[in-house]
Order: structure tokens, then sequence, then C-alpha cells
């Protein structure tokens, strides 16, 4: 199974670790403010709306604020999303096939609008704390556009105000949860991370 290319624009963005704030909505706030770049590893875990498991994936990720980042999955498949603030490439290598859209209609109303936008968060999203559990903050993000395909994001926060994991539900009642590791905060990242030339041969769509 080829994971979403939609799915995985929203969760481009969607990590870090956040200086201590006293609420979630406090953290991610202060994330916004303070985080330019970041880099960190994932493991991914998507669930049917029954909380089967579907599909279990790992990668690691590099992005730089506002509208540059690089996403790439490991496994089960060879896929990596570069977006350099233009524009956004999808490419499958075992597929050699490569889809680019515009960098404003492939990131939408998403988590990586929500963390990477430069807009104030409650013009776009309504935050909801949903209060302590096993030992991390937890606050729901549910945006205010009918047109997307997720119903809500839910992010924890430890008490030291590191993201640590993520869950979003999509419009069929599918739970994708992403848990974060080695997170580096604020590193020194090359340009060409956010550059990307299409392989030769490669099948190249444009959205």
């Amino acid at each position: 199974m080829r994971i979403s290319s939609q799915l995985l624009v929203w969760l481009l963005i969607s990590f870090v670790s956040i200086p201590v704030q006293a609420t979630a909505i406090g953290s991610l706030r202060n994330f916004i403010a303070e985080t330019r770049t970041v880099s960190a590893n994932f493991s991914q875990t998507l669930y049917d709306k029954s909380s089967r498991t579907i599909q279990e994936s790992k990668g690691s990720m590099q992005f730089e604020r506002p509208e540059k980042f690089r996403w790439s999955y490991q496994k089960p498949y060879d896929q990596l999303i570069v977006g350099d603030g233009k524009e956004v490439w999808f490419y499958d290598h075992d597929l050699n096939q490569v889809t680019v859209r515009p960098f404003n209609l492939a990131i939408g109303s998403s988590p990586a609008a929500l963390l990477a936008g430069s807009s104030a968060l409650e013009e776009n999203f309504t935050l909801t704390e949903l209060g302590l559990q096993d030992d991390m903050e937890w606050l729901e993000a549910i945006p205010k556009s009918k047109e997307t395909m997720f119903e809500f994001i839910q992010m924890a926060f430890s008490p030291q105000g590191a993201l640590k994991l993520m869950a979003l539900r999509d419009s069929l009642g599918q739970t994708t949860l992403l848990t974060f590791s080695d997170i580096e905060k604020n590193p020194q990242l090359s340009d060409n991370l956010f550059k990307f030339i299409p392989p030769a041969n490669a099948d190249v769509i444009r959205e």
C-alpha cells in the first residue's frame, strides 16, 4: 500500500522540541514564534476506523520555516517529499514517478499550515486543551475550513515542552499516529535539502 500523498503533506512539518510552557497550546505558539529549523526521525502507524493497524512506516525529516521541508520515508516504501516554498515534489522511487503541486494548494489547511504558516493559529484552527494524559499535555486542533480531508489533529507535549506524539483523523475514519525521536531544534541545514531535481527518465506529473 502506498501512503496517500495528501496525507503525507499533512504530516510534513509536524515535529519539534519546544521550550517549556504551561499548556500544550502555549507550547505550540512558542514553537511558531521561536523555531526556525528542525531535524528528526519519526515512526508512523496508520489505523483503520476499527483501530486495526493498516501500515507502519519510518523515516526522517528536516524543515526550515516557513516554507521549506524534506520528508523521507525509508520503510516500507522509499518515498520523498520536498517543498521549496513554491512547489511540493512527491517522489516514489519504486515507481520512478514524481508528482508536482503548487505549494499553497498542497499545504492548504493542514498540519503543515498549522505549524509552518505565518498567520494566526485561530484564523484557521479551533484549538482546545485536552489536559494531562500519560504525563503529557494534549491539545486538539480542528480546521475551520470545510475543504479538508481530515477531521482533527491532536498533539502531545512532554512536561519539558517537547512534541512527542501527533494523531490525525481523516474523513474516512482512519487515524495516523506519529512518534518523534532524535529531535534537533534549530540545526544548520543545507539549502540543497530543499531542492529537488527529478531523476532521469522519471514520469513527472504536474497538478
